[in-house]
């Protein structure tokens, strides 16, 4: 059901920062606040997968810690919901590519284990097992999933089946499928009713070409392959009208998948049952309104 309260639009910036290899938290640190300042609307930032300070395993972090508290203070400092990309977490003997969720008071919500490491290329990186989604008040339900997973459509599709409005997506890319991935991400917009925010890193570290999708697929921005700061506006009002009553009134492919009863045989499973799948309300012909 539509929310009348529902705010039009809640700041989203995407930074496709152009970095390099080692620690970028100072850099970090300044464009954050820059953002903060220039877009005064803006409520939450979003950076490329491992920018923090690269690709090597032998800069992995303890969580929580000293680079984590540093994180904490650029959101506290900002004001701002802060999703750094990823790091590499050491925990253990083990390691793995996690993304920190610090609230505007620097408080850490959530921290999302990336679940498919880019194997055979990303190795001695051990898979996350818990999905991650998190509520903004008075705003909606984001999920977040990192670059290769979004590989494997049951991510999405989970993140969908939890409420998730919003996908936040840090990647690193800077190989040559980068065009396969931007058709994946408006897939997954399309299939699932939602945002999907896709955002590289440029410079030494990836080939950049961020995008921005809404939930019809349609491409809210796609960046080049440099430096760019992509500030823009989510309605989650809008994102609920289209999986009311399908995206332009046409196909409603979350309620068509909740009601099926098909057991598919990569899984041996009916879909789970659902809270945000069912709150949709039935799959009928859209009315006048």
């Amino acid at each position: 059901m539509v929310n009348s309260n529902t705010p039009a639009g809640f700041g989203i910036a995407g930074l496709q920062l152009d970095l390099a290899p080692g620690d970028n938290l100072a850099r970090i640190a300044t464009e954050v606040s820059q953002v903060a300042r220039r877009f005064p609307w803006v409520k939450m930032v979003l950076l490329g997968e491992l920018g923090c300070f690269g690709a090597n395993t032998s800069h992995a972090q303890c969580l929580p810690g000293d680079a984590e508290e540093a994180l904490r203070n650029i959101a506290r400092d900002s004001g701002l919901w802060l999703v750094p990309g990823s790091l590499y977490e050491r925990d253990g003997d083990r390691v793995y590519n996690t993304t920190p969720v610090i609230d505007p008071e620097g408080n850490i919500v959530a921290r999302y284990r990336k679940m498919f490491p880019f194997l055979p290329y990303e190795r001695d990186v051990a898979p996350g097992s818990e999905f991650v989604v998190f509520d903004v008040p008075g705003a909606g339900r984001f999920g977040v999933s990192i670059c290769y997973d979004m590989w494997f459509p049951e991510t999405t599709r989970s993140l969908a089946a939890m409420g998730a409005e919003v996908i936040l997506h840090p990647t690193l890319t800077n190989t040559i499928d980068r065009e396969a991935e931007l058709a994946i991400a408006r897939a997954s917009a399309t299939t699932n009713q939602c945002y999907f925010v896709d955002i590289n890193v440029a410079g030494a570290l990836g080939v950049g070409r961020s995008l921005v999708c809404g939930p019809g697929g349609e491409v809210i921005h796609q960046a080049g392959s440099g430096r760019e700061v992509i500030a823009f506006e989510v309605d989650f009002a809008h994102v609920r009208r289209c999986r009311e009553r399908g995206w332009q009134g046409l196909g409603q492919p979350l309620k068509s998948f909740r009601d099926s009863t098909v057991t598919f045989p990569a899984y041996n499973a009916a879909p789970a049952p659902s809270t945000a799948l069912d709150a949709l309300g039935p799959l009928r012909l859209p009315g006048a309104g």
